[in-house]
């Protein structure tokens, strides 16, 4: 019998390297999508050496219309959807660069819209599937020094919530993964502060993505891995934006001075 193929997007470092990791010893074979060509092979290399699975290389830039529209047409016959690719930024709104915020929101929110609908579409008529999208838990309030991350991430959470409303009976699992602090390269990349968090808040890629693959083989609508996590999630969710926001502000003003 042949393995269901998974996709995952920004697949080449951190909790996407852990998806393929963790699919493939789920029985997958593989799509592999990043930018880095390079590291996709050594990381395609390892994984068919290691567990048996097929592992596709695939780099694109989701940014790129056209190369975004060739991973379209990959996801209509895959299994197994996880929309990883993101990246944020740091610092006052204004004093940012624009096209870099632009091209942020053509990442996190346009390409996973895009490759989303392609795989919903093809999986509904199958009739069965899986879509796991990565937001993160500044979704659930505004994030000064972080605004168009945390306002993409919201995007991403709302929108999957209401994907996996749709489609239940279909078949079809949709579920939205919504990490707090994890060990990656994320932090570095978006040059953010993190030196004053405290070690119980940070978590370590591989039980991120485990928790994300099991919320969606339950078919969860939303999974909040940690404990502590799961606490500032629920207490953001019940307190008014007016507070949140001043407390982010307040928090994120004294890691950088």
């Amino acid at each position: 019998m042949s393995r269901p193929v998974a996709l995952i997007t920004g697949a080449s470092v951190g909790i996407g390297e852990q998806f393929a990791r963790q699919l493939a010893e789920r029985g997958h074979d593989l799509v592999l999508v990043a930018r880095d060509a390079a590291r996709l092979e050594a990381l395609a290399k390892e994984i068919e050496g290691g567990s048996g699975a097929h592992a596709e290389v695939l780099p694109a830039d989701l940014t790129d219309a056209g190369q975004l529209a060739s991973v379209e047409a990959r996801v209509g016959v895959v299994d197994v959807l996880v929309n990883n690719a993101g990246f944020g930024t740091f610092g006052s709104f204004h004093t940012l660069d624009v096209d870099t915020e632009t091209r942020e929101i053509d990442l996190n929110i346009i390409a996973l819209v895009r490759l989303t609908h392609a795989a919903a579409s093809a999986m509904a008529e199958r009739g069965r599937g899986g879509i796991l999208n990565v937001s993160s838990l500044a979704s659930f309030q505004p994030g000064p020094s972080n605004a168009t991350y945390s306002a993409t991430k919201a995007f991403v959470t709302s929108f999957t919530e209401a994907v996996h409303e749709e489609l239940k009976g279909t078949g079809v699992s949709v579920t939205v993964l919504c990490p707090g602090f994890t060990h990656t390269e994320f932090q570095e990349r978006a040059n953010a502060p993190a030196g004053d968090v405290p070690g119980f808040m940070w978590q370590e890629a591989p039980e991120v993505a485990r928790a994300g693959l099991d919320g969606l083989a339950k078919n969860r609508a939303v999974v909040i891995p940690g404990t502590a996590n799961k606490v500032m999630g629920n207490l953001s969710a019940v307190t008014p934006h007016a507070i949140t926001r001043r407390i982010g502000a307040v928090v994120l003003k004294r890691a950088t001075t």
